[in-house]
């Protein structure tokens, strides 16, 4: 029986995905603790943009939106061809593993270092590396609270608008139900985010938390039409695959059409 499972190609293709989207999940979590200018790394100038009263706002992002761009495309890719319930439980499964990664992370910042690699790169500028190490993997509990929480809900509204759009327009317009899933659901976490991690945890004002999401939201609502294209490329891939025919049942048998 398992050699049968493992030589059907839909489950193959279903392990390599899930596989890849806890791994880029996880990443994404990892790195992002760093900041970024977007502005900087085009060279441009600060943005210095002005909403609710906040001014001096630019495009100043946490490196983990590098990377959530591309889970939300595997949710719709694989919404397309596994359905909702396979959505839901690599979700769940990438938030487990992200939560257990977290409590690893914490476990090695408590276990004592040994001494000589305390000051092991003190030549490289990083005097403690105790320090250095508990800085990058000892995010706040309310960032990581709040992360996990944006990621789980606005994968379910990506599911529900994603097959709401597919229900209203069929098989056609893939562009119109991956892409308008993306950017409901993107809304929300960017949100959701800022608003446990921010405002209920470090006090921020509702302002400031406002701001700086319709600014982060511009750059995640760009991504998602920038990467349109790729939702095509990947369908392709996946029909060149698995080929026509099964292609095709699939996302019959996503949608429910089999049962009627």
């Amino acid at each position: 029986m398992i050699h049968d499972i493992l030589k059907s190609k839909s489950t193959k293709l279903f392990l390599g995905i899930s596989a890849f989207f806890v791994a880029n999940a996880l990443i994404a979590e990892c790195i992002g603790g760093k900041i970024f200018s977007l502005e900087k790394f085009f060279g441009w100038k600060p943005a210095d943009i002005r909403l609710f009263g906040q001014s001096g706002l630019s495009f100043n992002l946490t490196c983990g939106v590098l990377l959530w761009p591309l889970e939300f495309i595997i949710t719709d890719i694989v919404n397309e061809y596994y359905g909702p319930k396979a959505v839901r439980r690599i979700s769940y499964t990438a938030v487990v593993l992200i939560s257990y990664a977290f409590i690893m992370f914490y476990a090695a910042m408590q276990i004592p270092p040994a001494d000589f690699w305390i000051g092991s790169k003190a030549e490289q500028g990083v005097p403690n590396m105790q320090y250095a190490f508990s800085g990058i993997f000892g995010q706040g509990m309310w960032i990581i609270f709040g992360s996990l929480t944006a990621f789980l809900v606005s994968q379910i509204i990506d599911v529900t608008v994603f097959h709401r759009i597919k229900k209203a327009t069929g098989e056609k317009w893939i562009w119109l139900r991956a892409t308008g899933s993306t950017l409901v659901s993107q809304l929300v976490d960017s949100f959701i985010v800022l608003f446990i991690a921010f405002k209920i945890g470090n006090g921020w004002s509702w302002q400031l938390v406002l701001a700086i999401c319709l600014v982060n939201y511009c750059y995640k609502f760009s991504m998602a039409i920038i990467l349109t294209p790729l939702i095509y490329f990947i369908e392709k891939r996946i029909e060149r695959y698995l080929g026509k025919e099964t292609a095709t049942k699939m996302k019959r048998a996503a949608m429910g059409l089999d049962r009627e």
